[in-house]
């Protein structure tokens, strides 16, 4: 490695009054990954960042990535939270591949991370953190700061914890609160390389801890200091400038999925008049929601957190029963927990909207990962033919219009709905342009028999769409009855007759079919027939889109559909798969949706499968369709 000067051999001596303004280069697009513990703030430290490049104008998309415990061992490989951001001058729809920037708070954030660094990527080291003990945590044998293992990137060794303790003189804070406050100065350092605005984060800073002046100045402080030590030391010979992106006019925020949903959801109740209910059981990635909604209680949201997840469902259909929006969210393990009493919601045909934020299983699995593999589950996880509606967003943005959209099916058919969205969803983020008002039609759904009482029957028919009447309980000359034995048709008395039976299952079966009517047909990216057709679902969009647009530009013969209705599926699928040679479908689980394709419309769908907690790559897409392109493989 070069010879060090003599302020990176001592920082302290880079840091003068004199500003120093280096040229400000203009990149389209970074990809930047905080890394250290759990403890280190570094989940903060991304989101901060993450709502200052939004105010700044760029397109971004977002990775958080953290352990399942609550705090493990400090400095171990186990214990290593990330954050990745990718922010660019134009349309972003993936977190980035590989960072082009590692900030590293530890030994064990660099050896975690180090694999997934761009060749020549650079790479910003709390100098502080790496000594022998921490060496032993993360089972790094020899110093790689003296080894040449990082000689292929830049690297830039900052002193982090001393500088902070520097700046927190006079404070009054111990080592721990000092050392607390470094995401902060490293938050200042970035702000500046990429000319990021700091008021945001100060206002954040002041409305977070006013009730404790001395850590508003504390991380203040921290923050003005790792601003002026990027500014004139240096060790940072340039900083750098992102474009606005081209965006159409309109008010935004950063959103994640979880957020989105929880404000579709708050949305629902005002376009369907009817009182939201969100009953669930805490759980990883779900739990945000629950959270979100609680806080907007002035909207007259109910939230009810049950004791477990089967008394969570059992309140909600309690409660459509009584009339409302009735919602209960989870994530894999709690749907397993939930099924017997979808089913009773199938078989008293009440609305209902069950939100999956899938994560890595089985069992308790990967609560902190995302994965894809709950959709056979959400098909067919019940006893018996009980079929339920699948509702499966592409971008946290689109959690919003998907989950009203998933309200509207259940209400309106009078069908349990899935929301399936996933860990990447949930917690990842994007720009979403607030909608207006006037753009979301409202759904009338009536609670009126329609007939005088002496002619009133619990299960008559719609002609349209065979819902059911939906009749409040208690409504004078309208009592009835509901419950898991099967019903006869029109009087919803108990039923065993065999032909009934058959023809109640055909018709909960029909139900869905007729929710087509309300979905709409899918849209190909690309040209309506060729070679390669790519097949996807949930938060595999991004990646895919990316990679077939990269391939289209370069003149290959590769379109590319996203399927958001996955029961139903849109009337126009089968004909579009049957109109190309070969038919890709990548997915996070080893082939779900490809088997229900192959099965269904007998097309010989080809697999891409991923199950490592993390999303698709675009270069692994990529890769795949140029393989099938060139007929290495089938």
């Amino acid at each position: 490695m070069p010879a060090k000067t003599k302020a990176e051999r001592d920082p302290h001596l880079a840091i003068s009054p004199k500003n120093r303004k280096p040229d400000a280069s203009e990149v389209e697009a970074v990809t930047i990954r905080f890394a250290g513990d759990s403890g280190d703030g570094v989940q903060l430290t991304g989101g901060q960042f993450t709502t200052a490049t939004a105010l700044s104008g760029n397109d971004l998309s977002t990775l958080p990535d953290y352990p399942a415990e609550i705090r493990a061992p400090v400095g171990t490989l186990p214990g290593v939270s990330g954050f990745q951001i990718q922010f660019s001058s134009r349309d972003v729809l993936t977190p980035g591949d590989r960072p082009d920037v590692l900030v590293a708070f530890n030994p064990a954030a660099l050896k975690a991370n180090l694999k997934d660094l761009a060749k020549g990527g650079t790479i910003i080291l709390n100098t502080d953190a790496f000594t022998l003990q921490n060496f032993k945590k993360a089972s790094i044998e020899t110093n790689p700061l003296e080894d040449e293992s990082l000689a292929a990137y830049k690297v830039v060794e900052v002193p982090m914890t001393t500088l902070t303790g520097n700046a927190l003189e006079g404070l009054g804070l111990s080592p721990t609160q000092v050392s607390r406050c470094k995401n902060f100065f490293a938050l200042g350092i970035m702000y500046w390389v990429y000319g990021r605005s700091l008021e945001a984060t100060i206002a954040w800073i002041k409305k977070k801890f006013n009730k404790v002046p001395t850590m508003v100045e504390a991380n203040t402080r921290a923050l003005h200091a790792g601003h002026a030590f990027a500014e004139t030391t240096e060790i940072f010979q340039n900083s750098y400038r992102v474009k606005k992106a081209p965006i159409a006019p309109g008010k935004y925020r950063n959103i994640t999925g979880n957020e989105a949903a929880a404000l579709g959801l708050v949305a629902a109740q005002q376009l369907s008049s009817h009182q939201l209910f969100y009953s669930t059981y805490p759980i990883t990635p779900a739990s945000d929601i629950l959270h979100n909604l609680a806080r907007l209680k002035a909207f007259g949201v109910k939230t009810f957190q049950a004791e477990d997840e089967i008394a969570a469902v059992g309140a909600a259909i309690g409660a459509s029963f009584g009339g409302l929006l009735a919602v209960t969210g989870t994530s894999g393990p709690g749907l397993a927990l939930k099924s017997e009493a979808i089913g009773l919601a199938v078989m008293t045909e009440l609305p209902l909207l069950v939100i999956n934020v899938q994560r890595g299983g089985p069992s308790t699995g990967l609560p902190t990962k995302t994965e894809q593999s709950d959709l056979l589950q959400a098909l067919y996880g019940r006893n018996g033919e009980s079929p339920v509606a699948i509702v499966a967003p592409a971008t946290p943005g689109e959690c919003f219009l998907a989950v009203i959209q998933a309200c509207r099916l259940a209400m309106k058919y009078r069908h349990p709905v899935l929301f399936l969205s996933d860990g990447y969803l949930g917690n990842g983020s994007e720009p979403w342009k607030v909608p207006g008002i006037e753009t979301l039609p409202k759904f009338e759904i009536s609670h009126e028999p329609g007939v005088p009482p002496e002619d009133f029957q619990p299960y008559a028919r719609d002609p349209k769409t065979l819902a059911r009447p939906w009749v409040l309980p208690g409504t004078a000359g309208y009592e009835h009855r509901i419950g898991g034995l099967e019903k006869q048709d029109i009087t919803g008395n108990v039923s065993y007759d065999p032909d009934n039976h058959e023809h109640m299952v055909h018709l909960r079966a029909e139900k869905i079919e007729r929710m087509k009517a309300d979905i709409p047909e899918i849209t190909v990216l690309g040209e309506p027939k060729g070679k390669v057709l790519v097949a996807g679902w949930g938060s595999t969009y991004g990646a895919i889109t990316t990679a077939v647009k990269q391939l289209q530009s370069e003149g290959k013969s590769v379109s590319a559909i996203h399927l958001r209705y996955l029961n139903p599926f849109p009337s126009n699928l089968e004909a579009i798969l049957k109109n190309f040679d070969k038919v890709l479908v990548p997915e996070m689980n080893l082939g779900q949706l490809q088997m229900i394709l192959r099965g269904r419309f007998l097309v010989d769908a080809i697999g891409l499968h991923k199950v490592k907690g993390q999303p698709f790559k675009i270069t692994e897409i990529k890769e795949k369709i140029e393989s099938l392109l060139e007929n290495k493989e089938s």
